[in-house]
């Protein structure tokens, strides 16, 4: 098969569209022939890119790990997917990726692909849209009323979070720049924060919950803009509580594969409720310039490899 690969450790520029051996499929995997690849920031810097759970190099290694596909094989005993179904999933970060004619990822991971989707735009929705379900709704509990401030609200994950928090009955404000106040304001932001406008925590308080993807000084501003029992959920690298905030919660976390929860994601995006934001759809051969895109700012939605 033919695969994006890395042979060391580096950015866009050691990314090499080659010949790869075909995934070997291991029990409780099924085979899936990859139709488009959605891919992330700063996953070539990320551990696991290059590692597998113990720790061991896996280099020759494959990046990607979205994806929207048919499978064409399962092992013994696997009864979650059958060859022929079109399905998307967000695969193991400690195994090789998306980014390839085929992957072997376990078939649990996999759910059947919103129907009102074309295939490039289902392989958006994985790592994205379960991040934001699972920092609103597992970590924050986020209900009805609640204020809500999304920080890179323009992103892959802020897109979806400003869909899902509306949806579940939250006010929420959408913190961006300048050229993204439309799309978020359609999104459904109730409040759009403009970055360069002066400094957010200036005019914001009393917020329930911060959804974070920037980190670093963005996280350190927002503490003082929780009320109190607020909490902040980061998915930006780590948190950093300041040791004089003693009432309001803190999480980082990364995001999980979860069947069941893309499974409600498909249905909202079949209802119309919610819809993926597609930043740029590249041919896979032409994928550094694909990661050098998503590695910059001010992409609105996700960047999608097409096979």
């Amino acid at each position: 098969m033919k695969a994006i690969r890395l042979h060391e450790r580096g950015g866009a520029d050691k990314l090499v569209w080659e010949e790869a051996p075909i995934p070997r499929i291991r029990p409780g995997d099924a085979m899936v022939k990859v139709l488009a690849s959605g891919i992330t920031r700063n996953e070539l810097n990320w551990g696991p890119t290059y590692t597998d759970e113990n720790g061991r190099s896996r280099l020759p290694t494959i990046p990607g790990h979205e994806l929207c596909g048919i499978v064409t094989a399962v092992t013994s005993g696997v009864i979650e997917v059958a060859p022929g179904d079109v399905v998307y999933g967000l695969t193991s970060f400690y195994r090789d990726g998306t980014a390839a004619e085929f992957i072997a990822t376990k078939a649990s991971d996999l759910a059947p692909k919103p129907r009102t989707l074309e295939t490039y735009q289902a392989a958006a929705v994985p790592l994205s849209a379960l991040t934001a379900w699972q920092a609103l709704f597992d970590h924050a509990g986020i209900a009805s009323g609640q204020r809500v401030l999304i920080h890179g609200a323009a992103g892959g994950v802020g897109s979806f979070a400003i869909q899902l928090a509306v949806w579940r009955g939250a006010e929420v404000i959408a913190a961006t720049s300048a050229d993204n106040i439309n799309l978020v304001r359609n999104l459904g932001a109730h409040e759009v924060v403009d970055y360069g406008a002066g400094p957010f925590e200036d005019h914001l308080k009393g917020i329930d919950v911060v959804l974070d993807t920037i980190g670093r000084d963005i996280q350190d501003r927002s503490w003082g803009i929780l009320k109190p029992g607020g909490i902040l959920v980061t998915t930006a690298g780590g948190i950093n509580i300041p040791i004089d905030v003693k009432d309001k919660g803190g999480v980082f976390f990364i995001v999980k594969p979860e069947k069941q929860e893309l499974i409600e994601i498909g249905k909202l995006i079949d209802q119309q409720i919610v819809r993926p934001v597609i930043a740029g759809v590249i041919p896979i051969d032409r994928a550094r310039e694909a990661f050098e895109k998503v590695d910059g700012h001010g992409n609105k939605g996700k960047i999608v490899l097409k096979l």
